[in-house]
């Protein structure tokens, strides 16, 4: 019997992309609901409670008012919401699986999956393990650096980018969230465990997807002493054998050029994570499609996870 999947919010970026990677798949039916009834409260309950599986693809608010339409007698449907919404409520799962035992086994329970913001998502793959082993305390004063595509940034942003009288000033690489309240750092303090939200610059470019999230890391502040091998070696530990997140030798940067492309896996579901620096300042850097692991594809993997399939079925991944 083939699973029964409703996109609630299916014509935004990350519901067109999940519609994607539904294409040849035999194994999911769609559920479309007729476009001039896709904002109706009562036609969405429908689809949702006659659904397996609904994706949340929707503004916080949007979320919320769907979760409300679920039947009270409704213990099938699972909800895996991509939105800002749930991901700090401790009732719902929190779609990294990657980031340890305890994280997987909840989403393969658990019918209200959170999927995690996409610099969120770079964040806590250098972040977390970090904490988690002891290399930094909850207290330690967390920077991040990231550079996005402008496909994470929406609609209305993605329309001037790819209008044909584009304004000069959009080719610039451009900073924001300037007054340090961006809406991915709750979950980045909630998630990772630490005590103060962190320091997060985001800048988003001119090409379409594609991100880099990086932790730079003064080694005096470290709680065990480590050369940038030492954390190379304990986070390629860490995520031994997960296909998804892939830790690169060190050195490795070296058949770049030493030049980072934030864009180098866009179109992709997994993501690599490079260690660089000395004895003095490490950087921690992740790269991934904020599309991809940072959103639809991550949204899917999770699905996969709580299916019991496996976690790869539809997705792109590299060798």
């Amino acid at each position: 019997m083939k699973t029964k999947v409703y996109i609630d919010g299916s014509e935004g970026t990350t519901g067109l992309r999940i519609n994607e990677r539904f294409e040849n798949r035999d194994d999911i039916e769609i559920l479309r609901i007729d476009s001039e009834k896709r904002k109706d409260p009562e036609e969405r309950r429908k689809f949702i409670n006659a659904s397996d599986i609904t994706f949340l693809c929707l503004p916080d608010a949007a979320a919320i008012e769907a979760v409300s339409l679920i039947d009270k007698d409704n213990d099938h449907t699972v909800i895996i919401d991509a939105s800002t919404a749930h991901r700090t409520n401790p009732d719902w799962a929190y779609g990294i699986p990657e980031l340890g035992k305890d994280f997987r086994e909840k989403i393969a329970k658990s019918n209200r999956i959170a999927v995690p913001g996409c610099y969120a998502s770079g964040f806590m793959m250098d972040v977390y393990p970090l904490l988690k082993m002891g290399y930094i305390g909850s207290d330690y004063p967390v920077c991040v650096n990231a550079l996005s595509g402008y496909s994470g940034a929406g609609k209305k942003a993605i329309a001037l980018y790819e209008a044909e009288d584009k304004r000069n000033d959009l080719y610039a690489p451009r900073m924001y969230a300037l007054a340090q309240q961006h809406k991915h750092l709750k979950e980045m303090k909630a998630i990772s465990g630490l005590d103060r939200e962190p320091l997060f610059v985001p800048v988003v470019d001119d090409y379409y997807c594609g991100m880099i999230v990086t932790f730079p890391i003064y080694t005096y502040l470290l709680k065990k002493k480590a050369t940038p091998e030492d954390l190379q070696k304990a986070v390629s530990e860490y995520f031994e054998g997960e296909q998804f997140i892939k830790v690169m030798p060190f050195g490795s940067e070296e058949e770049m050029n030493s030049f980072f492309h934030a864009n180098d896996f866009a179109g992709r579901d997994d993501a690599k994570i490079y260690i660089t620096g000395n004895e003095e300042r490490i950087l921690v850097s992740s790269i991934f499609d904020n599309l991809g692991k940072g959103a639809s594809g991550a949204a899917i993997q999770c699905m996969n996870i709580r299916l019991g399939l496996p976690e790869e079925t539809g997705l792109n991944i590299g060798k």
